[in-house]
């Protein structure tokens, strides 16, 4: 009885979350960038297999409604070496198109379409930042246990036509 309980707490603790554990650092990194566009049960295959090889297979067989189609892998690696490194590091510049800020920065806190602009479509994303006293400038996330910790709260707007950033937009605070 006494080796089932422990059993069954091991296993408890072991959710397929806590297999982010095992990737690499950049496997880490273009995990990340990747997972604005997976949803829970790809996200959860992904992170069940065992090898990098067979989770760049798995992301390769997943395809996205777009036209042209693409697939998940290709969402982040279709882009040179060193835009992969920018998107890793946040570093969002105009005339990016929308999912290279989806990759750097996640889902929006909040975002807007927009009338009255040049492009046939447009929108504002709208993003809360936090810095703390180490100088790191983490992107808020909702229910995170890092905002107790923030020394600057500030938000950053950006400003897409036709899903190509013209213009980043930042502001102190959050505009509560």
């Amino acid at each position: 009885m006494r080796l089932l309980l422990v059993c069954a707490l091991v296993l408890a603790g072991c959710s397929w979350k806590s297999r982010i554990k095992f990737l690499g650092d950049d496997e880490f990194s273009h995990y990340y960038a990747l997972k604005p566009f997976m949803g829970e049960e790809v996200e959860k295959a992904f992170l069940l297999l065992k090898t990098e090889e067979e989770r760049s297979a798995y992301l390769k067989s997943i395809k996205l409604e777009r036209v042209p189609p693409i697939n998940l892998y290709d969402v982040f690696y279709q882009y040179p070496a060193n835009v992969r490194q920018l998107i890793v590091d946040g570093a969002v510049q105009e005339g990016w198109v929308k999912d290279m800020v989806l990759m750097a920065w996640g889902a929006p806190f909040d975002k807007k379409k927009l009338v009255g602009r040049p492009a046939p479509r447009s929108e504002m994303l709208i993003y809360k930042f936090e810095k703390h006293e180490d100088g790191s400038v983490l992107v808020f996330i909702p229910g995170s246990k890092t905002e107790y910790k923030a020394v600057e709260r500030f938000t950053r707007e950006v400003l897409l036509d036709a899903d190509i950033v013209s213009e980043i937009v930042e502001k102190p605070g959050w505009g509560n």
